[in-house]
C-alpha cells in the first residue's frame, strides 16, 4: 500500500501538542457570522463509504468538519478524485483532508483505519471495528503507532462509577458474576445465502476493490450493500453486526475492556463456510471468574445453564475484604474519556479508542470462533490466540488476498 504524504501543517502542529492547543489562536464564535465555525476550530473531512450508515458515520465526527470527499467503490460512474473517489488511497493523499469516516463493509475497517492513521488523519469508524481478531490488534497498534484519535461510531463517553473503579483497581479477583445479553442480534435477518445465482457486475461498482482482502467471488447483489453482513468475507452476521451496540456499555461497566475471555462454550448447528448463519447462546468466561452469556433467542432452547448473577455495587463491594475496600476509597476514580469532537482538539484518547474497542470486539469474535469451529475454546488474552487449536487460531488470523494485507 502506498504511503500518503504527510505534511506538518500549522493545524496539525498545534493540535498534536497541548502547548500548541493552547497557545492557538482561537476566533470567538460571536466575531463570525451566526451559525458559523472559527477557522481555529475547522477540520477538513471524507467519508469512505456511503452507503445507508455513511450519513450518520460522518455525523460522528462532530461540528465543525466540511466534508471535502466522498469515496464508495459504486462511484465509478461519477468519480473525479476531487471530491468523488473510488480508491481510498486517492482521499488520504490529501493534505488538507483531517478527519476520516469510514462506513464501508467491516472487510476494510481495519486497512483502512491503519492506512488513515499512517496518513495522519483522526478516524471515526462504524462498528464492528475488524473482521478477525488480529485485524483490531493491528488498528490498535496503529493508534498508539501513529499517535492518532480512533473512535466506534458514536460509542464512549460513559461516566465512571464505582462498579467500573471496582474492575478496574484489580483488587476483584475471583468473581462468580454472570452477565446475560438475550436477543437483539438479529441472527436470522443478517444470514447469508448458502446458494445464489452469478449476476453481472453493474457498471458503476468496482466489485474487485469491493472484495478487498477478502477472496474474488462471483458477484450477486445479495453480497452487496447491507446483506453483506451475512457473509464471513465481509462480516460476522448479526452478532458482529450488532453486538459492538449491545456489549460497548457493559463492557466499559464491567471492565471487560481490560481483558478478554479465557473460556469460550459455543451451542449452534454446524456453521456453513461462507454463509453465516443460526446460532444458540455462547458462555464467555474470563480468568476472573466473570461470565458473559450471549443468547440469541433464534435457535435450539432457551438457554438456561446459569442465572444473572453479583453484577451490582453491593454485590461487588461484599466481594472484597475491609482492608480492600478501604484501598478501593483511596483510589482515584477511572477518569471519563472524551467524545471524538473533544477528542480531536484535546489529543486525548476517546472512550470507545482502538484498545478498548478490540478488546470488546474480541468478545463477540471469539463467539463466532467457536460458532464455526463447534466447539469449546480456550484462549489467551495476553498473546490473543487460541490455546492448542491451529484450525481455530486460523480464523483468529486469516489470510488476506495478495496485495492486501494487514
Amino acid at each position: 500500500m502506498k504511503k500518503a504524504n504527510r505534511g506538518v501543517t500549522r493545524r496539525r502542529f498545534l493540535q498534536s501538542t497541548a502547548a500548541g492547543v493552547a497557545a492557538a489562536t482561537i476566533v470567538p464564535r460571536n466575531v463570525l457570522g451566526q451559525g458559523e465555525t472559527p477557522p481555529s476550530e475547522e477540520f477538513g473531512g471524507a467519508l469512505i463509504g456511503c452507503g445507508g450508515r455513511g450519513g450518520g458515520t460522518f455525523g460522528c465526527l462532530g461540528p465543525g468538519v466540511r466534508r471535502l470527499a466522498s469515496c464508495d467503490v459504486k462511484y465509478k460512474d461519477r468519480c473525479d478524485n476531487q471530491t468523488f473517489y473510488v480508491d481510498f488511497r486517492r482521499v488520504l493523499e490529501r493534505k488538507d483532508i483531517d478527519v476520516v469516516a469510514i462506513a464501508t463493509h467491516p472487510g476494510w475497517h481495519a486497512l483502512i483505519s491503519i492506512a488513515a492513521m499512517e496518513a495522519g488523519k483522526d478516524v471515526v469508524c462504524e462498528k464492528p471495528m475488524c473482521r478477525f481478531i488480529a485485524e483490531g490488534r493491528a488498528v490498535a497498534e496503529a493508534e498508539k503507532r501513529f499517535g492518532r484519535v480512533f473512535q466506534i461510531e458514536a460509542k464512549g463517553g460513559y461516566r465512571a462509577n464505582k462498579v467500573r473503579k471496582i474492575f478496574e483497581s484489580g483488587l476483584l479477583e475471583n468473581c462468580d458474576s454472570v452477565y446475560i445479553q438475550r436477543g437483539g442480534k438479529k441472527v436470522k435477518e443478517w444470514s447469508g445465502m448458502v446458494k445464489y445465482r452469478v449476476e453481472d457486475v453493474p457498471a458503476n461498482l468496482d466489485w474487485d476493490l469491493y472484495c478487498g482482502p477478502a477472496p474474488l467471488r462471483p458477484y450477486h447483489r445479495h453480497r452487496f450493500g447491507g446483506t453483506h453482513r451475512g457473509y464471513w468475507d465481509y462480516e460476522g452476521g448479526g452478532l458482529a453486526d450488532m453486538a459492538h451496540h449491545a456489549l460497548h456499555a457493559p463492557a466499559y461497566q464491567f471492565g471487560r475492556d481490560l481483558t478478554a475471555p479465557v473460556e469460550i462454550t459455543p451451542h449452534a448447528p454446524p456453521a456453513h463456510p461462507e454463509a453465516c448463519g443460526l446460532w444458540g447462546w455462547c458462555e464467555l468466561k474470563y480468568a476472573d471468574g466473570f461470565t458473559v452469556v450471549l443468547d440469541s433467542g433464534e435457535w435450539g432452547e432457551p438457554y438456561g445453564r446459569l442465572e444473572p448473577k453479583h453484577t451490582s455495587e453491593g454485590d461487588l463491594l461484599n466481594m472484597l475484604s475491609e482492608d480492600d475496600r478501604k484501598k478501593l476509597d483511596a483510589m482515584p476514580d477511572p477518569e471519563p474519556l472524551p467524545m471524538f469532537p473533544e477528542a480531536i482538539r484535546t489529543r486525548r484518547p476517546t472512550g470507545s479508542n482502538a484498545e478498548r474497542s478490540q478488546r470488546v470486539a474480541t468478545i463477540y469474535h471469539l463467539a463466532n470462533v467457536a460458532f464455526r469451529c463447534g466447539r469449546p475454546l480456550k484462549f489467551d488474552p495476553d498473546t490473543e490466540q487460541i490455546v492448542g487449536d491451529e484450525e481455530a487460531n486460523r480464523l483468529v488470523n486469516q489470510p488476506m488476498r495478495a496485495p492486501w494485507r494487514l
